[in-house]
């Protein structure tokens, strides 16, 4: 795991750039972005956002995880990873014992539930086995319910790869969920797995590409589907298409599009879950998740007061949103406030980030990196920062 770190992104950069022996202005110009912005961000005056690592990863040749840092893993962690990626390997080879309905599916909840909790660890712990068990028993059963739950397992691999930037597995993971899926083809898992494909070219650097699955995939579902089914899976595509759009390096392109997401997920929202968020397979939709997508939107988009107006109501719009969805959500804030010069604001949305999933937010690249710019501007000694750098392990 030679490429691990364990520096927040901006400082991640400044190594990766020193080690190449690339000056700030060669970089800059290679990127297309200001040496004062470079600069900014290597000594941690600015947070290094995902379409900046993205034209930076360009130039440098490397994928955008590089840029931001994959995460470390030690002890029985190494170990339950190695054991993950050689189940993964044996997507094919079922296991000679039978695998109990029953178990499988109880394993599945568990991990569903684990996942939705932001529990990383216990994810981790649980899918070799569950992904080994489940494979065995969507080859035996060989139904579309059993091939659907083996591709919701891949989608937790995916999910957890992603959260860690380990871009191979999460690559290899949508594939794996594509090819179960495509065993006994099911209209919604077949959208569920687009999204997450999207979801590897998203976190790969690569908006365009994600946008292209992306409305594919919306033109497969809305033919292959009606009624709410088609309702949750477009509208759930929507919303990876804002967020891929939020990252397109041209802006004006980005806001075109991510308003058209936009536009649509709201209506399908407000005309078919006004009662509430549904969640089918660890996937949400509703207007509560796609306001939190919107608020994403318009930050990548470079709108910070845009994005904190949609927050004005942030705790009602969360109200029993998993913690998945809260984490990200308070960051995003935290990174508003910072870009419009609220320091105590952004603390505070940091510190409320932290609260609502603490193993997600150790290993979540912004959380780190406004961790760092806040320790940077603070020139005092600040409480929240001093508890805040022990519960992550990053100095102040």
């Amino acid at each position: 795991m030679s490429t691990t770190s364990e520096v927040a992104p901006g400082a991640n950069l400044a190594l990766l750039r020193k080690t190449r022996g690339i000056s700030q202005a060669q970089l800059a110009r290679t990127a297309g972005i200001s040496v004062s912005l470079l600069s900014k961000i290597e000594v941690g005056d600015r947070t290094l956002t995902p379409t900046v690592a993205a034209v930076i990863g360009k130039a440098l040749g490397i994928p955008m995880a590089e840029v931001l840092g994959k995460t470390r893993v030690v002890g029985d962690d190494e170990e339950r990873l190695t054991a993950l990626r050689s189940a993964v390997r044996d997507y094919d080879l079922p296991g000679r014992t039978p695998a109990e309905e029953g178990a499988v599916l109880a394993a599945v909840e568990a991990v569903r539930e684990a996942r939705d909790a932001a529990r990383v660890h216990h994810v981790l712990a649980r899918l070799p086995g569950l992904l080994r068990s489940a494979t065995t028993y969507a080859h035996t059963e060989n139904s579309a319910g059993a091939w659907m739950t083996l591709a919701e397992v891949y989608s937790s691999v995916y999910w957890l790869a992603a959260r860690h930037r380990w871009m191979d597995m999460a690559e290899l993971a949508v594939t794996r969920q594509r090819w179960a899926v495509e065993q006994q083809a099911t209209p919604l898992g077949e959208a569920i797995a687009a999204r997450d494909r999207a979801g590897a070219y998203l976190n790969g650097g690569d908006a365009e590409g994600g946008l292209m699955i992306v409305d594919r995939a919306i033109a497969r579902a809305e033919t292959a589907l009606s009624g709410e089914d088609r309702a949750f899976a477009v509208g759930m595509l929507n919303l990876r298409g804002m967020t891929l759009a939020g990252r397109l390096e041209d802006k004006v392109e980005g806001a075109r599009e991510a308003e058209r997401h936009i536009a649509s997920a709201s209506r399908l929202a407000d005309d078919w879950f006004s009662g509430g968020d549904a969640n089918r397979h660890s996937m949400i939709f509703g207007p509560q998740n796609t306001t939190t997508h919107v608020l994403a939107t318009r930050l990548d988009l470079g709108r910070p007061q845009d994005a904190l107006d949609v927050a004005q109501n942030l705790d009602q719009v969360l109200d029993g949103l998993p913690p998945t969805r809260v984490a990200p959500s308070r960051l995003n804030v935290a990174r508003a406030h910072l870009d419009v010069g609220n320091r105590e604001a952004a603390l505070a949305s940091l510190s409320a980030a932290w609260e609502a999933a603490p193993e997600m937010a150790r290993i979540h690249p912004m959380a780190r990196e406004v961790f760092r710019v806040l320790a940077s501007l603070h020139r005092r000694s600040n409480p929240e920062l001093l508890r805040l750098s022990h519960m992550s392990g990053i100095a102040l």
